[in-house]
């Protein structure tokens, strides 16, 4: 999966990033190294995160799919 992040010098020095893609996806890193090692973490998180059921019905599915 190939996701495209917008990097940011940060005023106070390093740099920030965000994932367009993943609203609230954001870090931060001293470095750029640092920054892609943290940005690694951050969309893993991101999407890793559970979200409840939209409805409980009888004719409803809830499937998990590895992308």
């Amino acid at each position: 999966m190939k996701i495209k992040i917008v990097v940011h010098e940060a005023e106070e020095g390093g740099y920030w990033a965000e994932v367009p893609s993943i609203p609230g996806c954001v870090t931060e890193g001293d470095s750029f190294e640092e920054l892609l090692s943290n940005l690694y973490e951050a969309i893993e998180g991101c999407l890793s995160v559970d979200v409840e059921a939209a409805a409980d019905s009888d004719n409803a599915r809830v499937l998990e799919i590895a992308v």
